[in-house]
């Protein structure tokens, strides 16, 4: 088998201004391009560039989603811990002081429960105008 090796052995070193280098940089941010190298290589050839497309409310939706598990991860965490609490008691006034305090977690976990909700809501409204 002869295959043609295509090693990258010839360097080109430019100067910028800084002016020069931040509006490649700019450019290349633009593109699907890993390495700015290769980005460099395929403008200088004349290749067709593949450029992103960024959806704006896509990644705005990401953020607040991924806030939400978190806040949702959080208040279950905290519920579990409630339950795991409980089965650990052995007297009547240690659960007493649990139900109290149960009480209380569930309200917090409720009240988280309904402002996710209330958010995904708006969003929802949001999303399919």
């Amino acid at each position: 088998m002869n295959e043609k090796k295509n090693n990258r052995e010839k360097w080109l070193h430019v100067r910028l201004t800084e002016q020069e280098f931040n509006f490649i940089q700019e450019q290349f941010h633009r593109t699907t391009e890993r390495k700015i190298s290769t980005y460099i290589r395929t403008v200088i050839m004349g290749k067709p560039m593949i450029g992103k497309v960024r959806n704006q409310s896509a990644d705005e939706l990401i953020t607040v989603l991924g806030t939400l598990r978190m806040e949702l991860k959080a208040a279950g965490n905290n519920l579990n811990q409630a339950v795991k609490k409980l089965h650990t008691m052995r007297d009547l006034k240690g659960v007493e002081a649990w139900l109290v305090t149960w009480e209380l977690d569930k309200k917090r976990f409720f009240k988280s429960l309904e402002q996710i909700t209330d958010c995904l809501t708006k969003i929802d409204g949001q999303w399919y105008q």
